[in-house]
């Protein structure tokens, strides 16, 4: 007899994740306090909060989710949740986690997407970490009926992360570093992240 697959969380802990709309809702309370998510808080962060509601809501607007992305999630054979680990100073995540809601939308109730800041559980982020480093947003996705994990993708696509190990290896400025990983996002318009979610799906069904 095989073990009961073991929950990465509790029930009770997922209720308290927040929904899409409360965690755009969140980040704009606190904004408007000249705060932002997590424990550390600094004008440099701030910043990056305001660029990132701005980078939200356009993508919110304009993401277009591929057909056979769509199809796939509409034919998954079970319910699964997304569980997100992001924070709204995050640029990766103002620049994946709207498309991630796009296709949870496309799925019609097949993927729900929940959301947990990475600074209030550390001992989640614990067990994402990569190459050592708490990098955001870690998508975890699970099996709804058992909250068991069934995959993990993060913290952004393969090419994204190549780009910013080189540019860390040659030492780049960081406001510089910031804009080269932001501007290969533009030019790319969320494709490489939804094929990466589409091997994901496949792989799922």
């Amino acid at each position: 007899m095989r073990p009961a697959p073991t929950p990465v969380l509790s029930p009770e802990r997922l209720a308290s994740a927040y929904t899409y709309p409360a965690y755009r809702q969140l980040i704009d309370d606190l904004l408007l306090l000249d705060k932002t998510t997590g424990l550390t808080q600094s004008a440099e962060l701030l910043h990056f909060a305001r660029l990132n509601v701005q980078r939200m809501s356009r993508l919110d607007k304009t993401v277009y989710v591929l057909p056979e992305l769509a199809d796939a999630v509409r034919q998954l054979p079970e319910h699964f949740i997304w569980l997100v680990i992001t924070e709204g100073w995050c640029g990766d995540a103002a620049q994946i986690v709207p498309v991630l809601e796009a296709v949870a939308q496309a799925s019609q109730g097949q993927v729900q997407t929940r959301y947990l800041l990475r600074d209030e559980n550390p001992d989640l982020m614990a067990r994402y970490l990569t190459n050592g480093a708490q990098a955001i947003p870690q998508v975890i996705v699970l099996h709804a009926a058992t909250l068991a994990e069934a995959a993990h993708w993060g913290p952004r696509p393969a090419p994204a992360q190549a780009l910013v190990q080189q540019l860390k290896a040659e030492g780049m400025a960081h406001d510089d570093f910031i804009t080269a990983l932001h501007t290969w996002y533009a030019h790319d318009k969320t494709q490489t992240t939804q094929h990466e979610l589409l091997a994901l799906v496949q792989h799922l069904r």
